[in-house]
């Protein structure tokens, strides 16, 4: 019963492990997003000696870019609280883990005491009947 509890911990680990390495690629590619983002609002502009038009197209397309730098932030942020979130798990698994592991392998040494003291019986048993046989 005991070790199928810890498998049923490791299996839940290594799914955690899986969702914790998507959560952190989701961040990368949004910071990824937001750098490349950042640098177009940097790097956007008009000729100098264009319409007045063309001023205003370029200030709602900055503004357009920082909505959506703004978007990301957010969604950045609900990903790393996610993130923490599946780390506390992962951490209270492993945990769990260790005291299964631990009392597995008391049970181990438990089967090991009790198998040589049933040995050490049948050989004190074997060298009592050798004992009367030589007596006898």
């Amino acid at each position: 019963m005991i070790e199928k509890l810890y498998d049923l911990k490791k299996t839940q680990i290594d799914r955690k492990l899986v969702e914790k390495g998507r959560l952190m690629q989701e961040i990368a590619a949004i910071e990824a997003e937001l750098t490349i983002t950042q640098a177009k609002i940097n790097t956007t502009g008009v000729q100098p000696h264009g319409a007045i038009s063309d001023f205003a197209i370029l200030q709602m397309h900055k503004n357009s870019m920082k909505k959506h730098m703004f978007n990301l932030e957010i969604r950045r942020k609900n990903l790393d609280r996610k993130h923490q979130l599946v780390v506390d798990q992962l951490i209270e698994l492993q945990k769990e883990s260790e005291q299964f592991n631990y009392i597995l392998q008391e049970e181990k040494k438990e089967k090991m005491k009790l198998a040589l003291k049933a040995e050490e019986e049948a050989s004190s048993e074997y060298m009592q009947s050798k004992y009367i046989r030589l007596k006898g």
